[in-house]
């Protein structure tokens, strides 16, 4: 799975004032429109630019492709309870056959039987594994997940968000991604 983004649309690569994208997954990124009016409006530091321009009558600029916010924003702590959150720390893949298709979400312990709606006790399934599983309990299904639910970090999300990268990655863009990762010796 990837994020669409079209080289053609110019996005700006938006990175916090630790000059850290503000997500990996989805990359933020913001349209060239709004990237000129943060210019403007006095809250980012142009870090790279594209060839292409704008203009007016009176005035040029060559749009930003990295800019970086002036002040920072504290990132969320714990991470939203979100479905794509649940499948970006599933990575995207059933986890009772692996399948990448028709992903819903499964209550491990089935609401039926007392499950609640939890971090712990959801887990990315596709279609056919929900429906055979139905309202039965894992041993009774004979139907385990890979790996147990639990809790993600945001830092877990923002590692399994770097296995996924946006179809287009521009060579500006670049020398800001991925450089908090621990370099292999």
């Amino acid at each position: 799975m990837t994020i669409a983004v079209s080289p053609q649309a110019l996005p700006a690569l938006v990175l916090n004032a630790d000059y850290r994208p503000l997500s990996y997954y989805p990359l933020s990124l913001w349209s060239w429109q709004d990237a000129i009016k943060a210019v403007f409006l006095d809250r980012v530091h142009i870090l790279a630019e594209y060839d292409h321009q704008v203009s007016s009558p009176s005035f040029a600029m060559r749009l930003p492709s990295v800019v970086c916010l002036k002040s920072y924003v504290q990132p969320s702590r714990h991470p939203a309870f979100t479905r794509f959150n649940v499948f970006l720390r599933d990575r995207f893949e059933c986890q009772y056959c692996g399948s990448p298709d028709d992903l819903t979400f499964d209550h491990v312990i089935p609401r039926c039987c007392g499950g609640q709606t939890t971090w712990e006790n959801v887990v990315a399934a596709c279609s056919p594994c929900n429906l055979r599983k139905g309202g039965k309990m894992p041993r009774k299904a004979g139907m385990f997940p890979h790996q147990k639910p639990y809790h993600p970090t945001v830092q877990d999300l923002h590692n399994n968000g770097r296995l996924f990268p946006p179809n287009h990655l521009h060579e500006s863009w670049m020398d800001y991604l991925y450089w908090d990762v621990e370099l292999q010796p």
